[in-house]
């Protein structure tokens, strides 16, 4: 199969594409015909060596970790329901870092994927699940937002932060978005009720009164000053800053895979509440040129690789 593969760490110049083997299928392992990947920063952080002491690493390693696709193969112990020909997404994570998604063919661990939403497409749909999955994990599980929550989202317009949006509207709370000035009416548009310039000065000054709860996908002066954001710092989630948003008293958020929370974005999607917003669309054979644009961060909506 064709897959993009490196052999050292660097700058995305160590990414080529080659033909390699099929990786092993396992008796609980559903093999996955990929139509499409999508660039999360983790890809490239990885790739630039950055987090060798939090994964086990092997190289040489295909990147990737999110997937749309088509079903080839089921082994015998999956218990999903999947079959040949059904369609997938899904966050691939395993317990090390070697094989990835950008591949023809991904032998994915079935607690890592689920159908994929009819309404959209495959290159819509690889670009949910890491930043849709931390999302539902962060608004859901770690801050329990729901009806009459007031919500402070930093970086709503990044990738999380558009996922974190919706799934607080769709649980009936009121959400307040920060963003440069260019992305306000985007955010109005995705279902903010409330923008506020992260760069006119600290947000706790900005803010008419606390929020319920705040998610930070910022770190730095933005988790600092959540404290003053929030009417109890217990509701303070991060997904960048473990020891400082524990210092809090709030919730560090670490995605995992989890098919019961990709359904649930699904039935989202599926019902008209759930966005997609594509900044760009590049072939596997330029997937150096995807990592490049992502590091540049200047990008809103997700950066797709199709296969």
């Amino acid at each position: 199969m064709r897959a993009v593969v490196y052999d050292r760490y660097g700058d995305a110049d160590v990414l080529e594409v080659r033909d390699v083997d099929v990786p092993p299928v396992g008796p609980d392992t559903v093999l996955v015909r990929t139509r499409a990947t999508s660039v999360n920063p983790v890809d490239w952080k990885i790739r630039q060596g950055h987090l060798q002491g939090a994964y086990p690493h092997h190289l040489p390693i295909v990147p990737g970790w999110d997937v749309a696709g088509v079903v080839e193969a089921v082994g015998p112990a999956v218990i999903t329901g999947l079959r040949p020909g059904d369609e997938v997404w899904g966050y691939v994570r395993r317990d090390d870092v070697r094989h990835g998604t950008c591949a023809e063919l991904v032998p994915a661990p079935q607690r890592t994927v689920a159908r994929k939403p009819a309404a959209l497409t495959f290159e819509e749909a690889a670009a949910v699940p890491l930043a849709g999955l931390t999302a539902w994990q962060a608004v859901v599980e770690a801050l329990e937002v729901g009806p009459g929550d007031r919500l402070l989202v930093h970086a709503a317009a990044g990738g999380v932060g558009q996922m974190a949006v919706q799934v607080a509207k769709a649980r009936g709370a009121t959400v307040v978005g920060t963003a440069r000035p260019h992305n306000h009416d985007f955010l109005r548009d995705l279902g903010a009720d409330e923008v506020v310039d992260y760069t006119a000065g600290p947000v706790s000054e900005q803010l008419d009164f606390p929020v319920d709860a705040v998610l930070d996908l910022v770190g730095g002066d933005a988790l600092e000053d959540a404290p003053r954001q929030v009417r109890d710092p217990a509701r303070v989630a991060s997904v960048v800053d473990p020891a400082t948003v524990l210092g809090l008293g709030g919730r560090y958020v670490f995605v995992r895979p989890e098919r019961a929370h990709l359904d649930e974005l699904r039935a989202l999607a599926d019902d008209g509440r759930l966005r997609v917003d594509l900044a760009a669309t590049y072939p596997l054979e330029r997937l150096a040129d995807a990592h490049r644009a992502s590091e540049e961060g200047h990008t809103r909506g997700k950066i797709v690789v199709t296969v």
